[in-house]
């Protein structure tokens, strides 16, 4: 099961707004009823596979995990997880299943026939699959059937449910036009049909099917496989992992005819509101799946491929325009078929009763917003177990990682993003972002949801006009920006301005390091580098992305630095003008989630051609493809952050050297030196958790709240005690609190020691030791014994990253018994004296009273007396009422 990562994000949205165009509108609540912690809720994260769904429920069930970050489609486990008091489930529509076919031929490397290369026999697939047996049989009724890229009962599809319905007529199940087709076009080929079996060259016909284990694919690939076999064809099934079949299909070479069927599965990583770019992403070796050889065998229709690339890059100007070629798009997709869509699958997502796990109405539990959100209800922090399919699957860098939805679920934890996709609407909530300014050229198809109001600014105008002093372009030759002047670019469709605020006030990375512009510098650069020829980091497998990206991308500059805004000028745009806002770079974010350092190691690395950033030029290199997090690369990495770290090594330093000194670049590499020491990996981030340890072969990854980071590099800050004035040899009790700066949130069971030194001398002397408790107070005992002005300080023991918790250190006026009492002795004599003196004037006057007082007794002791007589009278009558 694959996540389609970037750009491709498939559409999920609430069926109450069907229409073109789609412009529905979402509640304050439902965009703000997210409780985010952008430093994670829990301490810790352990990730761990479990395959079997069955197993897993029963952990669950156990409070062995807490939590299966894999769908369940299994009815007779949904049942027993309806019926569980321990655990709680919700559903998602994003996940779905389809036959992906190998294109190369007629015939491969070694001779054999592959069948599919025909586009008449893929096409004829589509007639051999019962897809409705499939939902009912084999998914127990949780899915629907599917002929499409896109999810019929969702926006996407409603728009255009009479196209999709006549597909479906067209395209439903007929076994024996399946038959008669294929039959047809087998002879075409060359093949021969002996006693009802397939042969080429005196050879059966011998079909390779890769069928994934984990799921409902295997039942799948076996009712898949029988139907062919009833064809006349012999199956050679494959039962694979996604492990075990990844190579083969995503890495391996299609001319080879390691296989020629695939149970593909497709599973979205957020809900998105616009699908025009699944034709581009699924048919095309435009795709940004064109890393792998298989995508690049992909020769569609001249015709099809431009469609896609006018949807894909929003080359339409009304929903007219868009909805004829969308119409061309579904039709002409169904006679390439490289792929054979079959079931949209209504996943259930199992987790314990007392945790607290967002649902993507998409992708279920393992997307974007999990960091932020996923807690235990009763408690803020504790160690949350996650089961999974698997971990690690593939290698993990900053430039071409895996996209396995079971490691994009890890490592995207320790990275931030600019904004988070709500997971039931789709539309962006900014978490790094103060504001938004969108500027659209008129009559585009561009919407506004109103409820964005509070951080996007949005308008209509009569042309985007790109200043001349933009950045249009690297240049790899001269390592230097080219200006949209130079270029003679002036126009874009779109404006976008993100004020990001002081990036100096904005978490460090998770080695420590800081943010600076030169962060946001780097990405850019790399995908010039990537695509130029002439450039030792050039990747063939980027030139197609890069093209389509670089067709939507125009320009950008920096506005200013403190607060950090910039502006973009692009040409991609969607439906949603909060979604042209979010991905205003080209269809993609511009959010430094991994800093420029870490990506300065790998690049040495492929310049000096040990590793390669992606799978394709690994393969093509002969050498290992980049792994920040295990196997072989490590000790490559290392050291070449040794060499950078004594060197000062600044990547493209003709320009990047304006923003980064030799001593920052030091700095950097020293910090990252310390975090490799400490956790084994170079995946550094600025993520709610930072990676601890990833385990590769037994494929395990342990996760810990980046505010757990913050006080080894002084991000904590102390409520230091109010009393300032201690007294000589007089125990005091001091009490304070330790908390993160940035999230407020306490630090728990932390050993401290608390030091002072007298006149502000660097000689501490330890007062004593204490500890914080669960809500990161702490106290201790002083007792000095010589007078003067002391500082003291709060110490980390065995810390060698940042001694002092204290950033400013206190003064404390310590004072002799005598010196502290002697003011307070002579303001007393003073008070006293005035009291005297007071007392003699009283005395006058009592005299004068004295006579009129012997008067007044004698009328107040008969007085007394009539009001007790009428006390007793009132209490007797009270009571009786």
């Amino acid at each position: 099961m694959k996540a389609k990562v970037a750009i491709l994000l498939l559409s999920i949205l609430a069926i109450t707004a069907l229409c073109a165009p789609f412009s529905a509108s979402i509640s304050r609540a439902q965009t703000n009823d997210l409780e985010i912690n952008e430093y994670g809720w829990v301490d810790e994260v352990v990730f761990f596979p479990e395959k079997d769904r069955a197993k897993a429920v029963d952990m669950l069930k156990k409070g062995d995990m807490h939590v299966y970050f894999i769908d369940i489609s299994d009815p007779i486990l949904f049942k027993t997880i309806k019926e569980s008091k321990e655990l709680t489930y919700d559903v998602s529509y994003g996940l779905y299943f389809e036959l992906t076919f190998n294109p190369y031929g007629p015939v491969f490397k070694n001779g054999e026939l592959n069948p599919f290369n025909d586009t008449r026999i893929r096409e004829a697939m589509n007639y051999l699959v019962d897809r409705n047996y499939i939902v009912d049989e084999i998914m127990g009724g949780l899915g629907s059937p599917k002929y499409t890229c896109v999810v019929k009962a969702l926006p996407e599809g409603q728009r255009y449910l009479d196209v999709l319905d006549d597909i479906e007529e067209k395209y439903s199940y007929d076994f024996d036009k399946a038959k008669a087709i294929i039959t047809e076009e087998m002879e075409k080929l060359g093949a021969t049909l002996v006693d009802g079996k397939w042969y080429y060259n005196e050879k059966p016909v011998v079909i390779k099917f890769i069928i994934r284990t984990e799921d409902a694919r295997k039942q799948i690939g076996d009712y898949v496989a029988n139907q062919l076999e009833k064809l006349g064809f012999t199956v050679e099934r494959m039962y694979k992992t996604s492990r075990e079949a990844s190579p083969l299909w995503i890495g391996g070479n299609p001319a080879d005819g390691q296989w020629h069927i695939y149970t593909g599965g497709w599973i979205t990583t957020a809900v998105t509101r616009d699908d025009s770019d699944n034709f581009q992403f699924f048919y095309t070796q435009d795709s940004l799946m064109s890393f792998s050889p298989l995508w690049r065998s992909y020769t569609p229709d001249p015709a099809f491929r431009e469609v896609a690339r006018k949807l894909a890059n929003k080359e339409f100007t009304s929903m007219e325009e868009r909805n004829e070629l969308m119409k061309e798009a579904f039709y002409m997709a169904m006679k390439d078929s490289v792929r054979v869509w079959l079931v949209d699958q209504v996943s259930i997502w199992v987790k314990r009763a007392e945790v607290e796990a967002v649902t993507d109405y998409a992708g279920g539990f393992p997307v974007r917003a999990w960091p932020y959100t996923i807690r235990f209800k009763d408690k803020v922090g504790g160690t949350l177990k996650i089961g999974s399919s698997d971990v690690a699957v593939d290698p993990w860098n900053p430039v071409a990682p895996s996209d396995w939805v079971y490691d994009v679920a890890v490592y995207q934890a320790a990275m931030d993003f600019a904004f988070i996709t709500h997971p039931k609407t789709g539309l962006p909530i900014p978490i790094n972002v103060e504001s938004v300014t969108v500027e659209v050229q008129k009559d585009l198809p561009v919407y506004r949801n109103p409820e964005s109001k509070e951080w996007l600014s949005f308008s209509y105008v009569d042309k985007v006009t790109v200043p001349p002093d933009a950045w249009y372009a690297w240049d790899v030759k001269n390592k230097r920006m080219i200006t949209a002047g130079e270029a003679g670019v002036t126009t874009a469709k779109a404006k976008v301005v993100i004020n990001y605020g002081d990036i100096a006030g904005k978490p460090y990375y998770h080695d420590g390091s800081p943010k600076s512009i030169a962060d946001w510098l780097i990405d850019f650069i790399i995908r010039f580098e990537r695509a130029d020829s002439s450039s030792p980091l050039f990747d063939e497998s980027w030139v197609a992305p890069f093209t389509s990206w670089r067709n939507q991308f125009v320009a950008w500059r920096i506005v200013s630095e403190k607060p950090l805004v910039i502006e973009y000028y692009t040409n991609y745009t969607t439906l949603d003008a909060e979604l042209v806002a979010m991905y205003a770079y080209g269809g993609a974010e511009l959010w430094p989630s991994i800093p420029w350092h870490v990506y300065a190691i790998g690049i040495l690395a492929e310049e000096e051609g040990k590793l390669a950033f992606s799978a394709s030029k690994a393969e093509a290199k002969n050498v290992e493809w980049m792994n920040y997090v295990g196997g072989p690369s490590l000790e490559i990495l290392k050291a070449e952050l040794d060499k950078a770290a004594e060197t000062g090594y600044i990547p493209f330093k003709e320009f990047l050297g304006k923003y980064v000194t030799e001593e920052e670049a030091k700095a950097r590499y020293a910090n990252l030196q310390k975090f490799y020491k400490e956790h084994g990996h170079f995946w550094v981030g600025d993520g709610p958790y930072y990676v601890d340890r990833v385990d590769v072969t037994a494929h395990t990854a342990t996760l810990k709240s980046f505010r757990t980071l913050a006080a080894m590099y002084g991000r904590g800050e102390v409520s230091l005690p109010a009393v300032t004035e201690l007294i000589l040899g007089m125990p005091v009790k001091l009490s304070g609190k330790f908390v993160d700066s940035v999230t407020g949130l306490p630090y728990a069971n932390l050993k401290l020691d608390v030091l002072m030194s007298k006149d502000g001398g660097k000689t501490w002397t330890k007062i004593g030791e204490t500890s914080t408790d669960q809500y990161g107070m702490f106290q201790y005992i002083a007792i000095p014994d010589e007078p003067g002005t002391y500082m003291y300080k709060l110490y980390f023991p065995g810390s060698e990253k940042i001694p002092e918790l204290s950033s400013s250190p206190v003064s404390v006026t310590v004072k002799s018994l005598s010196d502290v009492l002697a003011p307070q002795f002579s303001k007393i004599s003073s008070d006293m004296n005035s009291l005297i003196s007071e007392n003699q004037k009283l005395k006058d006057e009592i005299s004068a009273l004295r006579a009129q007082l012997s008067t007044v007794m004698s009328i107040a002791v008969i007085a007394m007396i009539i009001a007790i007589i009428l006390g007793v009278a009132a209490i007797y009558i009270g009571r009786r009422r």
